[in-house]
Parts: C-alpha cells; structure tokens; sequence
C-alpha cells in the first residue's frame, strides 16, 4: 500500500509524502461517541434495540462485552448490533475491564449501579491514572452504592449490589469531563426520582458532548427539558423517569476519525476529499474542524453525499478556541504546523487527562520535527518551522489520535514515523488501510 508510502516495519509505520492530489470518498466507521450511547440507552430498554452501522473498535467492543457479563444480551456482526435489554434490575456480578475507554469507564459505573450483585470495574494502567472521585461523588448523590476497591479516587470501583440509586436533584460545577453527566442523564429515565441537574453554562467541560447526550435521549423518545441562560448556555436539565422503549437507530460516520481525512486534504494543494454520509449539520463536536481548516485557507465543498474539503495554495495560522471540539483539535494543530504564520489553539484542558497527556505529546513530538512550540495546560501555540532533514520516529504514547494526528503530517513533511501503529484500533482498526487508500484516489 502507498501514499507515496504507507509501510509497516517492525512495528513502526513509515509515512511517505504524497507526489500528486487526491480526490477521495471516505467512509468512516460509526461514531463512537454515538455507538456508546445508543449501547447505554439500548442496553437500559426494555426488549430488544438494533444499531445500525455502529463502531465496532476495541473501545466499543469491551464496553458491549461488559454489557454482556452484567446481564445485557448483545449479538454484533460487521453492520449491526443488536441489543436485549433486561428491562428490570442487571445481573450484574464479577469484573469488567474497559481498557482504555474513558467514556464506556463512566458510562459503565452508572450502569452497573442497576445490578443486583456487585460489579467490579477497572481498566488500563493508563485508565487508572484517570480521574474519577468527581463520577463517584455524583453517583453516591443520587443514592448509587459505590466503593474504591484499592486507591481513593481512582479504579478500580465496586459498584451495585445493595439499594437501588433513586436520583433527585444535583448541582455540579467545573468538572474534568462531562463524560458522567451524560452518564447520569442517560441513566435517569431508570430512577424513581429522575435527575434535575443544575449546571453552570460557564465552566461546564465539553458541552458540546452534553448536548450530543441530549440529541440522543431526545432521539430515544426521552421527554428531556432543558433551560439556558441568555447566552444560550445550559444552566438545568430536567430528565424524568421514564419507559424507555427499545429502538431501531442509524450511527453517523464518525467526525472525529473523519478529521484526519480533511486534514490530509487541507494540507495537500488541490486535493479533495468528501466524508461520505456525515451531515454539514451533524451534532457531533469534531465537525467544527471543518469550520476550522476553512477559516486557515482550505476551501469547503460539502454536498448531499457529505462535508468536504478542498486544499488550496496557501494555509494561514489561526488562533481559535477548541473547548467544544478539543480531541480534532489535535489533527488542526497538525495542520497549523505547515501553515504560515503563528498558530495558538485554546480550550484543551480535557485534553491532559485522556489516553495520554494530548497537548503535552503534541508539543514534544511537533518540537522533533523543528516546530517551535509553546504548550499550556489549556494552549498550545505553534509557529511553523518544519525541519525536513532528519528522519523521526513519531512516539503516540499508545494514544490513537496521536498516531492519527502525525499520520498527516506525513503527507508534507518526510521522514516521519509512527511506532506502535496498532494503537488505533481503539477508535478506527481499518485507519491504515483507508489513509494508505487515499493513494489510489490520486490525480
């Protein structure tokens, strides 16, 4: 396979600059912000839901196998999914490991607080190292049973096998991710009280997320209220309990895998690629990278078939906030690397405590590459000053997007790497074979 070159080696891949355009079609696999939702709110109905096109990546499959072991029937080929839901009270029992998966972490601690017999969460070292006191304390809020097996404040966790969380009335501030609160409100519609959480518009982390929660509560049938500020901020989301009744639902390609596509695109004058079925209007967050590369200098061209973008002569530097869509802000600052002119990107602190420390990674492996670099706890700025003399193995830390990210760069600078490519399997297991595809598109 090749763009140029797209080889694996020992264990390390070798990017080869492209010599020509590419007009592409790509088709992402499902959204696995989507597929882990609909997982969760099939997975609390009652009867049998079927998911259409759904990811399936080592993050969505250890959270459908966690399922499975507390009491929820799942049955998955190659296009679909489909998911028993109990209806009643989970099983539960035994141990679940959810690897690297932050969000099916979360979403399975709030689940498992349904289950007759303890369950005992846990995860990769990595996901050891993550935060989760704030989603012990929300859930111990509304009446959930919850314990720290060995560390305070961080897996593994016993969750369930005692009294039934009821819900109520929560108040919650900043928090590192919004992944339990999307948690607690696809949880809600199971508990006698409901959940009625108040929630400070301006600190709220990712939530753009939140309202990809919401659109899919909504979209399941869930009568959710929901008040905002006067800037149009959510400040109290009401979520009653509810039937939730099983569901026949089509995942989206998934945007955040779709950006390392435009990416390539937009650093590749007068290539062109679309993202096939993904909405110019989807909710998905990492979307707004479209917006993003536009504003550098990159010309959109979306169509009914999907967004898309075309590369041109010149890319500007841009200074921009990227709190709602920080995980493809990855893959701009990539592009900002080879633009012209200084490039500061905002709004990243969620990004410290993912599969790796993102904006710390970012930084020192954009440095190998001659860029000077500047790197905050929620910034990073970039002036670009690629050095193409040396070869360089890109390090991902066994962090997906990384590798993703740096696969890009590839297309412009040569002599790059990445070792352990197969960290991708965790998002996108096909991604090698659709980027080095992009060679056959050529013009």
């Amino acid at each position: 396979m090749s763009i140029g070159r797209v080889v694996e080696v020992d264990g390390v891949m070798a990017i080869g600059p492209v010599r020509r355009p590419f007009h592409a079609v790509v088709e992402p696999p499902g959204s696995k912000s989507e597929t882990n939702r609909y997982l969760m709110l099939a997975a609390l109905s009652a009867g049998v839901s079927r998911l259409d096109a759904p990811l399936r990546s080592d993050d969505t499959d250890l959270f459908a196998q966690a399922l499975r072991d507390i009491g929820v029937g799942i049955e998955a080929d190659t296009t679909r999914t489909s998911v028993r839901g109990p209806g009643g009270r989970l099983a539960g029992g035994g141990r679940v490991n959810l690897g690297d998966g932050g969000t099916p972490t979360r979403f399975m601690m709030a689940i498992a607080s349904l289950a007759r017999k303890c369950v005992i969460i846990d995860g990769s070292a990595r996901m050891r190292e993550r935060p989760i006191a704030e989603g012990v304390e929300m859930l111990r809020a509304i009446g959930a049973k919850i314990d720290y097996v060995e560390d305070e404040g961080r897996l593994p966790v016993r969750v369930g096998g005692g009294r039934l969380p009821i819900g109520g009335s929560l108040e919650v501030g900043r928090t590192a991710s919004s992944q339990f609160i999307s948690a607690l409100l696809m949880l809600a519609p199971r508990l006698d009280r409901g959940i009625d959480l108040f929630v400070d518009g301006a600190s709220l982390t990712s939530p753009s997320y939140v309202e990809l929660t919401l659109a899919a509560l909504a979209r399941w049938g869930v009568p959710v209220q929901v008040i905002r500020d006067a800037t149009g901020r959510l400040s109290r989301i009401t979520v009653p309990p509810t039937d939730l009744r099983p569901m026949q639902v089509a995942i989206e390609p998934d945007a955040s895998s779709a950006v390392y596509f435009l990416g390539a695109a937009a650093v590749i004058r007068d290539a062109r690629v679309t993202i096939r079925g993904l909405p110019r209007l989807s909710r998905q967050p990492d979307t707004a990278c479209l917006a993003a590369f536009v504003s550098m200098g990159a010309r959109e061209w979306s169509s009914p078939a999907g967004i898309g973008l075309e590369g041109t002569e010149t890319l500007n530097g841009i200074d921009v906030d990227a709190s709602r869509w920080p995980d493809g802000a990855l893959c701009v600052a990539a592009v900002a690397s080879v633009a012209k002119g200084k490039s500061r990107i905002r709004g990243l602190e969620t990004l410290r405590v993912k599969e790796s420390n993102r904006v710390q990674v970012l930084a020192e492996e954009l440095t190998k590459l001659g860029c000077r670099v500047e790197a905050a706890e929620g910034a990073i700025t970039i002036e670009p000053q690629l050095d193409s003399a040396k070869s360089v193995v890109i390090d991902p830390r066994g962090d997906h997007r990384i590798a993703m990210t740096f696969a890009v760069l590839g297309l412009v600078r040569p002599g790059i790497s990445i070792s352990n490519p197969g960290c991708v399997t965790k998002s996108y297991p096909n991604f090698w074979r659709d980027f080095a595809g992009l060679s056959d598109a050529t013009r």
